[in-house]
Parts: C-alpha cells; structure tokens; sequence
C-alpha cells in the first residue's frame, strides 16, 4: 500500500493528524520567542544564553538525528546532501545581504551590525522544513516521533524566534508582520510534516538524504549566525550551555 493511500485510509487518520500536529508544535516555539521578546529582548546576556542553549540542542539533533553515524555509510551522497544544505543557506543569507541586510542590526543592541532577524528567519526557513518532513517521515515508519528530535527542535526554535523577533523589531519590522511570518513558517511545517508522513512508503531513502540536507542547513546557520551571535552578547558562559543544551538533547535521545 502506498504512502498517499495509506494517508486515505480511516485509520490511519488519527496519525496523519499527529504527523501534522508535531509538525504545528515543533516551530510554534517561534511564537513563545517572540512573547519572550518583550521581557527579554533588551536582555543581551539573556538572549545570548538562551541561543548558546539552543545552538547546543541543534548540535546534537544534527549528530544524532540529522548526520548520524550510520547516514554517513550511505556515502558520498550524504556528504554532497549535507553541503547543498550548507550552499543553500549561505547564497540565502548573502542575498539577504545583498539586499539590504548587511545594515541590519544585532539582537538587542540596535547598533547596526553583528545578528539579523532575517538570517534567524531564514535559518529557521531551511531547517525547520526539512526537519518537520523527517518528524512525519519518522512517524510513519517508526510509529512514534523522536522524543529528543522534538525537543532539540522545539528548544532552538525559541532563541530562534526571541532573537529574530528582537532584530527584526529593531530594523522597523512591525508586530503584526513578524507574527505572520512565524505563522506560514509553522503552517508550512505542519504540512512538511504531513507529507513526510503520506509520502513515507515511496520516499524512504529520499528522507536520508533529506536529514542531510537540513544537518547543514543548520551547522551552517549555526556557525553564521546563531554561536557567534550568542557568544557576542552572552559572554564565555555561553560554552558551558552550549554544551549542557548538547547534553540534554542527548540523554533524550538514549532514554527514547
């Protein structure tokens, strides 16, 4: 039985449903970074702790989840998935800069330089896709969604949102228009996920190749953006939870 007709099938629906909910769920995180924006955003130490922890959870999502070892056995495959991950982020982001967001300005520091909402929004854009498509793919074959990837990708998914909120807010973004735009990110989430789900059975090895692609969508993104902007304003603290982020997303993963 194929994935669509599976999807068709009166009891399957209850999981087609979960497939689209863990997808709603994982990136509405966005919207809980953009309330923490009020109370946080003006807090530099405070959004650069919460992205160091974030940036630790994404971390282990992409050696556990995303590149793990036995992906890696594919071969070259994987490898070249992973870097059109990694180009895709990085002709996005300097295009954005191209566009104008070479002036855009740190988290909360309005000084012009460093961070960019858009660059947060386009990280989230290239993993979060990718990452909700697997949640539905591993559902579907699995028959449960990873407990530690929901987790890595909810946890990230709020300095993600908290930060981006706080740059884009800087740059004259009004609220209405940032709360849009998480939403058709996590719309379109949710229907990444679904299709992973209905789409299982044919796009097995697609899925593989999938995770690879986000893996570097995100070390790319981290490596850009999200560590150099957490350590600039949360200091040396931020390694220590940068690694107890990494550490929890972890033990997740081996208590599933």
């Amino acid at each position: 039985m194929g994935g669509a007709q599976q999807a068709m099938n009166w009891e399957t629906w209850p999981s087609v449903a979960a497939a689209l909910f863990w997808g709603l769920f994982s990136s509405a995180a966005l919207f809980l970074g953009q309330l923490l924006a009020k109370p946080l955003g003006r807090s530099e130490r405070a959004v650069g702790l919460m992205m160091g922890f974030g940036g630790g959870t994404l971390l282990a999502a992409v050696a556990y989840e995303l590149i793990p070892e036995s992906n890696l056995q594919d071969g070259w495959q994987i490898i070249a998935s992973a870097m059109v991950g990694a180009l895709t982020y990085y002709v996005g982001d300097r295009l954005v800069d191209r566009g104008g967001g070479a002036a855009r300005v740190a988290v909360a520091t309005g000084k012009g330089e460093g961070g960019s909402g858009m660059a947060m929004f386009l990280g989230a854009l290239l993993d979060g896709i990718p990452e909700a498509f697997i949640l539905g793919l591993g559902l579907a074959l699995g028959g449960e969604v990873s407990l530690a990837f929901l987790a890595a990708i909810f946890v990230s998914n709020i300095p993600q949102g908290l930060a981006g909120t706080t740059s884009l807010q800087e740059a004259g973004t009004p609220g209405r228009r940032i709360t849009v735009m998480w939403g058709l990110l996590t719309v379109a989430c949710g229907v990444a996920s679904l299709l992973g789900y209905v789409m299982a059975d044919s796009l097995t090895h697609v899925g593989t190749y999938a995770s690879a692609f986000a893996g570097g969508a995100v070390l790319m993104m981290l490596a850009d953006s999200m560590i150099p902007e957490s350590y600039r304003h949360g200091g040396r603290l931020v390694g220590l939870l940068t690694v107890i982020g990494f550490l929890v997303a972890g033990i997740l993963t081996v208590l599933q």
